[in-house]
């Protein structure tokens, strides 16, 4: 498929003296391209600032300036490679391969827990090292639980009000994903993961009653799972009471510094570089709390950017998504409605962890936090949508995909 900017001839439409006139419906969703890519380079930016002064620190003494920088490039411009690459394979083909992928994925969390095989980073096992490469299957699961969800919710339409044949086998499938993630432990994926699960069988057609009351059940074992983790539990009374000075300096710690640096940019931020929080005062800036970082250099201009470039997108997804579905293409339709889901929920999260509107959670910012795979599959799954809305154009047009 051929990225240039192009006006595609119409099918149908002619002029009275019988040339043809140009359609001007684009081949695809030139804007969406856009957005993406200047949230990615926006990204890119905001990690060089936030990751220069790391090699300051004796953890990352042996690192250059631009580590992160030259990484995150590096990574921007192979998911930009894979991006295209998977805007050539047709919607039925991700749908033909969405079961195999989701069991595929399975493995790969297993595979994390095993010892010698699975990476941890401060008491968390979420990686799978490859020498050149660190993946993490959470973040390839985000993805095809999409795919997957949709793919069964096509499947099991008829079903789809039953109890024992609609919803429980994928709710059973959900439930394994989630058991592996706690063991990791993992809660912000899980908790993604799920609102993606349960929107999209939403969106398919669940029975409403039982959605309610599965709801209110994963209320509840979210809950038990703080309750019953030390930790967890303190890290909940930690954001709730983040100035207290034992919080403050144990596990309100980011959370009291990232405040700090979006006090301190106010409207218009300190300037790009500017930001003192960096400086080794608040841990993880360039991947967690990018969005800290952004309100202290470019302030609360800054950061609502951020947030209506994000807020665009989901829409589009979302407009995309009804488009398929308005056209016969349910699997299209509910598909690019769990992108808009699986990013938005993410970026929701992140940016409450960061405003302190939500306890801390591991999660980056999608597109633009520094990261290999989250990079990576947030680009493969955009292109998925960007392929829905092409095959969307092309079908309404009168051809074939």
């Amino acid at each position: 498929m051929n990225f240039a900017p192009s006006f595609l001839k119409s099918a149908v439409a002619a002029k009275p003296a019988g040339l043809a006139q140009r359609s001007r419906m684009l081949e695809y969703d030139q804007p969406l391209v856009w957005v993406v890519v200047l949230l990615m380079l926006f990204g890119l930016v905001m990690v060089y600032s936030a990751s220069i002064a790391l090699p300051d620190s004796p953890k990352y003494a042996g690192y250059k300036s631009t580590h992160f920088l030259l990484r995150q490039a590096i990574f921007i411009t192979v998911a930009l490679a894979a991006g295209m690459l998977a805007f050539r394979v047709p919607i039925k083909t991700w749908q033909k391969l969405a079961p195999y992928l989701f069991v595929a994925t399975l493995v790969l969390l297993a595979l994390v827990l095993v010892p010698g095989v699975g990476r941890g980073v401060n008491g968390a096992r979420r990686w799978l090292s490859l020498k050149f490469l660190n993946v993490q299957p959470s973040e390839l699961m985000k993805l095809f639980v999409v795919l997957y969800a949709a793919s069964y919710t096509v499947r099991k339409q008829e079903f789809m009000h039953k109890l024992t044949k609609g919803f429980l086998p994928m709710a059973g499938a959900v439930g394994v994903v989630g058991l592996l993630l706690l063991l990791e432990p993992d809660l912000g994926a899980f908790g993604v993961i799920v609102c993606i699960a349960m929107g999209i069988l939403f969106l398919g057609g669940i029975n409403g009653v039982w959605f309610s009351g599965i709801g209110a059940t994963l209320v509840g074992i979210f809950t038990m799972v703080i309750v019953l983790s030390p930790w967890r539990r303190e890290r909940i009374f930690a954001y709730l009471n983040p100035w207290q000075e034992e919080n403050a300096l144990g596990k309100a710690y980011q959370l009291s510094h990232s405040l700090i640096a979006f006090g301190r940019g106010e409207l218009l931020g300190v300037g790009l570089g500017g930001s003192v929080e960096k400086l080794h005062y608040l841990p993880e800036a360039h991947t967690d709390f990018l969005l800290a970082v952004i309100g202290e250099e470019l302030g609360f201009v800054g950061v609502l950017t951020v947030i209506l470039m994000f807020y665009w997108i989901v829409k589009r997804a979302f407009d995309i998504g009804r488009q398929a579905i308005a056209i016969d293409q349910t699997f299209a339709g509910l598909t690019a409605k769990g992108i808009g889901i699986w990013i938005g929920v993410q970026a929701f999260i992140n940016m409450g962890v960061n405003l302190g509107l939500l306890p801390t959670k591991g999660l980056t910012l999608p597109l633009m936090s520094y990261g290999g795979t989250g990079v990576l599959i947030n680009c493969i799954g955009l292109a998925i949508l960007l392929r829905i809305d092409y095959e969307n154009r092309v079908l309404m047009r009168g051809g074939r995909v």
